[in-house]
């Protein structure tokens, strides 16, 4: 079984390596058939094209995150919270989490974006990797939840 602190673990480590580019260690956190995807909660930005990707397989996963990273701000630092166990799938174990990510703009720290992250991760060769990885940015402007929840139910 896998214990929540694995999780935080691997989700942490993947979030830096990718900041810092560390691409060759980012490879070695996914599984072999790993699925990854990223989107905005709206489809409606102008950056869309640049934060949408749908990749199977970890040479095009690893190629979509490399290309990715070198064409965004550095430094750039994703924040992984709330990681937590969701249940099972087969082998592997689901998580939930938060992102908050930050970039230096005038020498001060600027948000630059958040987002719910899902997955699943299980062991492969006895270590525990990413086995997919999904991203969903946060786009759509805050609301009261209350009249979220209403407009659902129409």
């Amino acid at each position: 079984m896998t214990a929540p602190w694995e999780v935080q673990e691997l989700i942490s480590r993947w979030w830096f390596a990718y900041d810092q580019g560390l691409f060759d260690e980012l490879s070695l956190l996914v599984t072999e058939d790993v699925h990854f995807t990223v989107r905005t909660d709206t489809g409606k930005t102008d950056f869309e094209a640049f934060v949408t990707a749908d990749v199977h397989g970890k040479v095009d996963v690893m190629h979509w995150q490399t290309e990715h990273r070198l064409d965004s701000p550095s430094p750039l630092r994703h924040n992984g919270t709330n990681v937590h166990l969701a249940g099972t799938r087969g082998e592997d174990a689901l998580f939930q989490s938060y992102i908050f990510v930050t970039q230096i703009v005038e020498g001060k720290v600027s948000n630059l974006s958040t987002g719910i992250v899902t997955g699943s991760v299980r062991s492969e060769a006895s270590n525990l990797k990413i086995s997919s990885l999904h991203v969903v940015l946060d786009t759509e402007p805050s609301r009261n939840l209350r009249d979220i929840l209403a407009a659902d139910l129409t």
